[in-house]
């Protein structure tokens, strides 16, 4: 597979700069107005009949449900998570149950759509967000015990970045992108 290092011109500066940073500034505390924005744009995003099958379980170093969710992180992801000014729980409800429609097999991409609008707006707030599923499913959803319908799909480390996008990020060809549903697995 060939990479383009480099965004197109002409791609969004919100869009080109954006990372997934491995490690976040602790002293970055993310305050109740920008959980607010990061929700707004979580909220305004496209869905399947304007479903809207998301929804969020946020905490911050220092409060309670913070507490409850940190047991849960991988090792992996505990590293550099923890140090995030904001932990986000992203749930979907796939299941409906109240109306003609029972299941939604659209849910979790329309909570990809919120999620992406998230990312977007912590990166215009000067922030960064790292999505990450290396934490104990179960566990946590035991511990969260969201009602049923609801489940955990993944989570969002936001806060302010403690490194430097790095100088080169592959990413797949736009060619590779057309292609590769097409073309047998190298």
């Amino acid at each position: 597979m060939r990479h383009d290092p480099e965004p197109r011109g002409g791609i969004h500066p919100l869009l080109a700069g954006r990372f997934s940073p491995h490690r976040f500034d602790p002293a970055g505390a993310v305050d109740d107005e920008t959980v607010g924005l990061l929700l707004e744009a979580a909220r305004w995003a496209p869905s399947a009949g304007n479903s809207q099958p998301w929804g969020f379980h946020v905490s911050r170093p220092g409060e309670a449900e913070h507490a409850r969710v940190l047991p849960h992180l991988a090792p992996s992801s505990a590293r550099w998570a923890a140090g995030a000014g904001l932990l986000v729980v992203a749930l979907t409800r796939r299941h409906v149950g109240d109306g003609e429609i029972q299941y939604s097999e659209f849910a979790d991409y329309d909570l990809g759509q919120a999620i992406a609008h998230m990312t977007v707006q912590a990166q215009a707030l000067g922030l960064a967000a790292h999505q990450f599923r290396a934490f104990d499913l179960e566990g946590l959803a035991k511990e969260l015990d969201p009602a049923p319908g609801w489940a955990i799909v993944s989570m969002v480390a936001v806060g302010r970045a403690a490194e430097e996008a790095p100088a080169v990020r592959p990413r797949r060809s736009v060619a590779d992108l057309l292609a590769a549903p097409w073309t047998e697995a190298e």
